[in-house]
């Protein structure tokens, strides 16, 4: 039976990347935004406002937290590159993803701001040197993160949230 929680599985980071995994990890990443839009496409205002499964995100709020993750995992590379091993702020993804914004707005807003937010994300991976994935930030509640670590997990995490929505149009022949 599949998980509707984690339809490709739970994140597992791999210990060490290799420059080949990481152009592969950074292609994820760069793809995602079209994923996500064609994971969508054609879908009604109702179909939006389904939840992937019982008890869980609707279709509208997941669209709507991706590039709210996304943009806080940009601005830890940013930090992390640019201090020493600075302490990150957590927020409350769930609190965000019941804000007004994440439950009513158009999900173009936010497949935009995905694309563009990604343009600008990759820009900066692929000009980062492979010493500088060495370099970490603190996260209050995790401990330290090398940015190889979150590399791995935003381009699973991606996957993983799209995952949630094509599994939802499998199970419901949308």
């Amino acid at each position: 039976m599949e998980d509707l929680s984690y339809p490709i599985g739970r994140f597992t980071p791999e210990s060490e990347l290799t420059e080949g995994k990481r152009i592969t990890l950074i292609n994820e990443i760069t793809a995602a935004p079209a994923a996500l839009r064609e994971a969508v496409h054609g879908m009604t205002k109702a179909q939006l406002d389904t939840p992937y499964r019982p008890g869980g995100w609707t279709v509208r709020q997941v669209v709507h937290h991706l590039p709210d993750s996304h943009m806080n995992a940009y601005m830890r590379f940013r930090l992390a590159l640019t201090e020493d091993e600075p302490t990150i702020k957590p927020y409350d993804q769930a609190g965000w993803a019941n804000l007004p914004d994440a439950t009513s707005a158009d999900v173009e807003i936010s497949l935009k701001l995905f694309e563009n937010l990604h343009h600008r994300w990759v820009f900066l991976l692929r000009s980062m040197k492979p010493e500088e994935f060495m370099r970490s930030f603190r996260h209050p509640e995790s401990g330290v993160q090398k940015l190889d670590t979150t590399l791995q997990m935003y381009a699973w995490h991606g996957k993983h949230h799209i995952a949630h929505i094509t599994s939802l149009r499998k199970r419901m022949g949308w």
